[in-house]
C-alpha cells in the first residue's frame, strides 16, 4: 500500500517537502498493513495530528528512526498521549516507577531503561518540534526523565550490592549510609537539554564497613562499586542505545580522583584545593538521587540530614561573606581558555561555547552570584532563568536587560534543542549545508534561513555586548596614541616615490623594505581575502608600520612581522583582535626581535595572541597548583577516549607555558632561576598528566596489579634526573627520566588479560614514553632520554625498587652517583618517592676515598670534553682567540656542574645538608653556607653560571643549533671557573 495522498505537506517550505514526502514513506512502509490502518484512522479523527506527524519526522531522523523501528511505541504511546497532555515530571517518574517496579534481571533491566528513555525523548522531541511544549516544559521533562532513570538504576544496583556485601555503617554514628547522587550542571539547574550528558558527582556521608558477617567491605569500596554499576546502566551503548551519557570529570581530582567521596574528603579537598572554576560548577549542584533507606520517619530525617549537610559544606566554598569581586578576573581567564579551545577546534558556529553564545549568558549570571550571592541568598538559585530575574529584581541587572537576557537564552536553548533533535546527538553546531539549514530556520519559525540568521546574529552581538560588560579590563590610558596617516598613504600606494617615508625613519634598507610591501600584497593569502578582511588589514598596516618604525631593530622587525603576518592574514580573527588591542602590537615587535621561537611558535599557534591581551597575567607565572588546574579544566572538556585530542591538548599546554616563560624572560620581568622553575614546573605537570592516561590505558586493559591500595594511583615513581630534576629546563630541554615500580615481578594483574607486573609496568613505562615522544602536527611533547637508568640502553626500562637499590650500591660507576646529585622524584606513589630520596641520601653521603674520587670525576669530564667540546682549536679559547662551547668546553657549564657533583659526592658525609637541593644554585650556596668554600669563590661560580644559563636560555629562543658563542666575550669567566677547577681537582 503506497502512501495515501491523504498526507499533506504543503505548509512546508517547498525545499523541504520533498524530505517530507521521503521520511512519511519510510515510515509507512515500515508498518503493516493493519497498523496502517489504524494510523490512518487515528490521522482522520485529529487532523492537526497529521501536519504533527509530518513536522516530527521531518525535524528529527531520530523520532523518524525510532518510529520506524518502534511502530507500536508510535501508534500506542506518541499519537496517544504526547500531542495532547504536557509531559510533566510527574507524569514521567510515576510511569517509569510503574515500568520499573518488577524483579527484573540485569540485562531486562538495562533493556527496559532504554526502551523507556526512546518512548518519552521521541515524545519530547514531538511536542518540541511543534512548539506543543516551551523551553520550560522540554528542559523539565528531560531534566525528570535523567532524575527518575537514576534512581531507578541506584536502587536496582543497590539491592543487588547489598545482598552480596551487606549494608553499608557509618564507623562513627553507626547508621545505614547513604550514597547522594549530585547533579552539576544543566541537570542541577534543572534545564537539561534534549540530548545533553548529565555531569554527576556521588558523594556520602561517612566512613565504615558494610555489615556483611563474612566478608564486609569499606564504605568506600561499596559505594565506587555502586557507581560503576550505575554509570554503566545509564551510560553503555548497547543495542537498545544508552539511557544518559555519564560525565564524572567534576569530581574532585578529576579522573584521576576517586570516583565517590566521603563529606570529610569532599569538604577538605574543597577547603585545600578547590579552584574558581569549581565554584562556577558548584553553583548548580543539586542531589537529585540517593540510595533509600527504610521508609520511617526516623529514615526520612536522616536522608533530610544528609542532603542538608552536604549542601552546608558546600555553600562556604561557593559564596563568601563578602563582596568577591576577585570573580571577574576569575572568569576573564576561564572565559580566555574556552574561547582558545573556540578558535583551535574552529567552532565560532557553536551556539553555546561560540562569541555570545549560551555559554556566556551563564557566566553573567554566575559572575554576579559568585560576587554577590554570599551576601545576599536570593541570588543563590540554581536555575538560570530565574537568576537572571532576580538579578533584574534587584537592580544588579536593569529589568530591560535581565529580561532580554532572559529572551536571549530561551531563543538560543531553543537553537540548540532543535539542532540535537535532528539525530539526538550532542552538539550545539549550526549546520553548514543549506538544506539543513533551512530546516533549523523552519522549525525556529523562520520562513528562511536569512532571517533567521540575522536574528540569531541580532542576539549573539547583544549577549557578548553585556558580557563584555562584564568583563571588560580596567581601561587602559590611550594617551600615547600614534598618527599612522602617513603610513596609511604609503600602505596604499605603495612605489619608489614612498621610500621618503622610509628613509625618514630608521630604516637601513627602504627599497627593499617597499619591494617586500608589494610582494605581501600580491601574495595569495593577501589576494584570496574577503572584501571585509581586506578592510581590516587596511586598518591594521598603518598602525604595524607605525610601531615597527619605532622599534631598536626596523628593518629585521619589518622581515619577520610581514612573514609571520602573511601566515595567518587569512585568519580574521586575529586582524581583529590586533585591531581592538593595538598595545600588542608593539609588544609582538619586541618578542619577535627578542626570540625566532616566538616568531615560530606564533605562526605555528596564533591562538597564542590571546595571551597577550593582559600582560599583567603573561608576565606572573602562575604557581604549580595553577598550572595543575588550568591542565585539569582542559582535559574536563576531552572526551575521554580522544587520545589525539588529548596529546594536542598536552603540547598546546605546553607550548602556551613556554611562551609565557619567553615573554617574561624576554622583557626582564623574571630572573633566571624563576624562568627554570616555571619551565620545570610546566614537565612535571604534564607528566602528572601522561602518567596517568598511561595507567588508566592500561588497567582498563589489563587491570590492576596487586597491592595497589588507590586505584587512581600506581605503584610507580617517575624520577628526573639533569635539568629536569635540577629544576634547570630551558626551551629546548629533554627530559632524562628513570622509571621505578614496587611490586612483586611475577605477579599478576587482575584483569580479562592479566599480566605480570614488571611487564605491566614495563608496558607502562613505553607508553608514557610514546605520549611525550610521539611526533604529532605540533611535533613531540618532549624528548624523553633514559640512559640514565641501571645499565643504560641495556637495562631494563623499568626498575624495581629493590633492583634500582641493588644497583646504585653495588654496581653503579662514579658518574652514575654524580647524576643522582641532581635527581628527584617528579610523579608517583609517595611511599616509593620517600624511599627514593631515603636511598639518595644514604648514597651520596657515603664516605669516599678522595683521591680516587677526584681521578673518576676528572676522567669523566677529560672523556666528554672530547666528544662533546668544539674541537681541538679550542686550546686557546683561555686567550679569546677562538670559539667557546658554554656547555662542555673548559671553563664552562659542565665544569661548574661537576665540581658540584664531587663537593656533595666528597663531603655529604659530613654536613648532610649538601643532599637536600638537586639544583647546582641552592648547592653551591649550602657549600658556602658549610663553609667548604668561600663566599667569593661560591659566588664567583654561581655569577658565572647564571652568566652561562642566560646565554643559553637566549640561544634556544633564537633556536641556536649550537652551544658555540665568540670566546673573547667570556675569557675572564672561563678563567675563573677553569682556577677554581684546578683548586677543586689537586691530586
Amino acid at each position: 500500500m503506497s502512501l495515501p495522498h491523504f498526507f499533506v505537506f504543503n505548509f512546508l517550505p517547498k525545499n523541504l517537502q520533498a524530505q517530507a514526502d521521503k521520511a512519511c514513506t519510510m515510515l509507512w512502509e515500515s508498518l503493516q498493513q493493519k497498523q496502517q490502518q489504524v494510523l490512518l484512522d487515528q490521522l482522520t479523527q485529529s487532523p492537526e495530528i497529521e501536519k504533527q506527524l509530518i513536522t516530527a519526522l521531518t525535524g528529527s531522523e531520530y523520532v523518524l528512526n525510532v518510529c520506524c523501528r518502534d511502530t507500536d511505541l508510535l501508534l500506542h504511546n506518541i499519537l496517544v498521549d504526547a500531542p495532547f497532555a504536557p509531559l510533566t515530571p510527574v507524569k514521567i517518574i510515576d510511569a517509569i516507577n510503574i515500568a520499573c517496579s518488577d524483579d527484573l534481571e540485569l540485562d531486562v533491566f538495562n533493556r527496559l531503561l532504554r526502551r523507556l528513555r526512546r518512548r518519552f525523548m521521541t515524545g519530547i522531541y514531538w511536542r518540541d518540534l511543534n512548539h506543543l511544549a516551551d523551553f520550560n516544559e522540554t528542559s523539565r521533562a528531560v531534566t525528570a526523565l535523567a532524575e527518575a532513570c537514576i534512581q531507578q538504576a541506584i536502587d536496582f544496583h543497590y539491592q543487588v550490592l547489598a545482598q552480596k556485601h551487606g549494608t553499608p555503617i557509618g564507623r562513627d554514628t553507626q547508621q545505614v549510609q547513604q550514597m547522594l547522587v549530585v547533579g552539576m550542571g544543566k541537570l542541577g539547574g534543572g534545564e537539561l537539554n534534549v540530548s545533553s550528558d548529565i555531569d554527576l558527582l556521588f558523594v556520602f556521608p561517612e566512613t565504615g564497613a558494610t555489615n556483611h558477617t563474612k566478608k564486609p567491605i569499606d564504605n568506600q569500596q561499596f559505594f565506587n562499586l555502586l557507581g560503576q554499576q550505575v554509570i554503566k546502566s545509564l551510560n553503555e551503548i548497547t543495542a537498545d542505545g544508552f539511557v544518559f551519557r555519564v560525565d564524572m570529570r567534576l569530581r574532585p581530582y578529576g579522573q584521576s580522583g576517586a570516583l565517590c567521596s566521603n563529606f570529610a574528603a569532599l569538604e577538605n579537598y574543597y577547603q585545600s584545593q578547590g579552584r574558581d572554576w569549581e565554584r562556577f560548577a558548584a553553583i548548580k549542584a543539586r542531589v537529585v538521587a540517593c540510595t533509600t533507606l527504610a521508609e520511617t520517619p526516623e529514615s526520612f530525617v536522616i536522608e533530610k540530614n544528609n542532603i542538608q549537610q552536604f549542601y552546608d559544606l558546600l555553600k562556604p566554598f561557593i559564596y563568601r561573606k563578602y563582596i568577591d569581586f576577585s570573580m571577574i578576573d576569575s572568569l576573564r581567564k576561564l572565559k580566555a581558555l574556552i574561547v582558545q579551545e573556540v578558535h583551535r577546534k574552529g567552532m565560532r558556529d557553536d551556539v553555546k561555547l561560540g562569541a555570545g553564545g549560551i555559554r556566556e549568558i551563564e557566566f553573567i549570571a554566575q559572575a554576579f552570584q559568585l560576587i554577590r550571592g554570599g551576601r545576599d541568598s536570593r541570588l543563590q538559585g540554581r536555575n538560570l532563568i530565574a537568576t537572571l530575574e532576580a538579578l533584574g529584581a534587584q537592580g544588579v541587572l536593569s529589568r530591560k536587560v535581565a529580561e532580554h537576557l532572559v529572551a536571549c537564552y530561551i531563543f538560543l536553548r531553543n537553537i540548540e534543542h532543535a539542532i540535537q533533535s535532528h539525530q539526538d546527538e550532542q552538539t550545539q553546531r549550526l549546520p553548514h549545508d543549506e538544506q539543513s539549514l533551512l530546516r533549523l530556520a523552519w522549525l525556529m519559525g523562520f520562513d528562511n534561513s536569512v532571517d533567521f540568521l540575522a536574528k540569531l546574529n541580532e542576539t549573539r552581538i547583544f549577549v557578548s555586548q553585556e558580557f563584555q560588560q562584564v568583563i571588560a579590563p580596567p581601561d587602559i590610558d590611550n594617551s600615547e596614541k600614534n598618527d599612522a596617516e602617513g603610513w596609511r598613504l604609503l600602505w596604499e600606494n605603495l612605489d619608489n616615490t614612498q621610500l621618503a617615508r622610509f628613509d625618514q625613519q630608521d630604516f637601513l634598507e627602504p627599497e627593499t623594505l617597499v619591494e617586500q610591501l608589494q610582494q605581501f600584497q600580491k601574495s595569495r593569502h593577501v589576494l584570496s581575502l574577503s572584501t571585509n578582511a581586506r578592510d581590516k588589514l587596511d586598518l591594521l598596516m598603518p598602525q604595524l608600520l607605525n610601531v615597527l618604525s619605532d622599534s631598536s631593530a626596523p628593518d629585521r622587525a619589518f622581515s619577520l612581522v610581514l612573514t609571520w603576518l602573511d601566515s595567518i592574514v587569512n585568519r580574521t580573527q586575529y586582524l581583529n583582535l590586533l585591531l581592538e588591542n593595538p598595545k600588542i602590537l608593539r609588544h609582538l615587535v619586541d618578542l619577535f626581535l627578542g626570540s625566532r621561537w616566538v616568531v615560530e611558535t606564533l605562526t605555528r599557534t596564533p591562538v597564542l595572541l590571546d595571551e597577550l591581551l593582559y600582560p599583567e597575567n603573561l608576565f606572573a607565572l602562575p604557581e604549580k597548583a595553577v598550572l595543575q588546574d588550568e591542565l585539569r579544566q582542559r582535559f574536563l572538556r576531552l572526551d575521554s577516549r580522544d587520545e589525539e585530542a588529548a596529546m594536542e591538548t598536552l603540547r598546546h599546554f605546553r607550548v602556551s607555558h613556554n611562551f609565557h616563560a619567553a615573554a617574561a624572560e624576554l622583557s626582564g620581568q623574571l630572573q633566571l632561576m624563576q624562568v627554570s622553575d616555571y619551565l620545570s614546573f610546566t614537565a612535571e605537570v604534564v607528566l602528572e598528566q601522561v602518567l596517568q592516561q598511561a595507567w588508566q590505558a592500561l588497567t582498563a586493559r589489563h587491570g590492576f596489579p596487586p597491592e595497589v591500595d588507590d586505584k587512581s594511583q600506581p605503584k610507580f615513581l617517575i624520577v628526573g634526573y639533569g635539568k629536569l630534576g635540577g629544576l634547570e629546563m630551558s626551551y629546548s630541554s629533554d627530559l632524562d627520566l628513570v622509571f621505578i615500580y614496587d611490586t612483586e615481578p611475577q605477579a599478576m594483574t587482575d584483569g580479562e588479560r592479566p599480566l605480570d607486573t614488571q611487564t605491566f609496568y614495563m608496558r607502562l613505562g613505553q607508553k608514557i614514553i610514546h605520549q611525550l615522544n610521539v611526533r604529532t602536527v605540533s611535533g613531540p611533547l618532549y624528548e624523553v632520554d633514559m640512559r640514565l637508568r641501571p645499565s643504560g640502553n641495556s637495562g631494563l626500562l623499568v626498575s624495581s625498587i629493590q633492583a634500582f637499590t641493588r644497583y646504585q650500591q653495588d654496581n653503579a660507576w662514579t658518574w652514575e652517583h654524580q647524576a643522582l646529585v641532581r635527581a628527584r622524584p617528579i610523579v608517583g606513589d609517595s611511599t616509593l618517592a620517600d624511599q627514593f630520596i631515603e636511598l639518595r641520601k644514604q648514597l651520596l653521603s657515603q664516605e669516599r676515598e678522595p683521591v680516587k674520587l677526584k681521578q673518576d670525576v676528572m676522567d669523566m669530564r677529560i672523556k666528554m670534553r672530547e666528544h662533546l667540546g668544539s674541537g681541538d682549536k679550542n686550546k686557546q679559547n683561555t686567550e679569546g682567540e677562538a670559539q667557546f662551547h658554554l656547555k662542555q668546553d673548559e671553563g664552562g657549564v659542565v665544569d661548574i656542574e661537576f665540581m658540584v657533583q664531587y663537593a656533595v659526592l666528597a663531603w655529604s658525609y659530613k654536613h648532610a645538608a649538601l643532599c637536600e637541593w638537586t639544583d647546582n644554585i641552592r648547592i653551591l650556596q649550602s657549600l658556602q653556607d658549610s663553609g667548604l668554600i668561600s663566599d667569593q669563590h661560591a659566588n664567583t661560580l654561581i655569577e658565572n653560571y647564571q652568566t652561562y644559563r642566560k646565554i643559553s636560555h637566549r640561544l634556544s629562543l633564537q633556536q641556536s643549533s649550537s652551544s658555540t658563542v665568540d670566546g673573547e666575550k667570556f675569557t675572564q669567566q672561563r678563567r675563573q671557573v677553569t682556577a677554581l677547577w684546578n683548586e677543586f681537582f689537586k691530586l
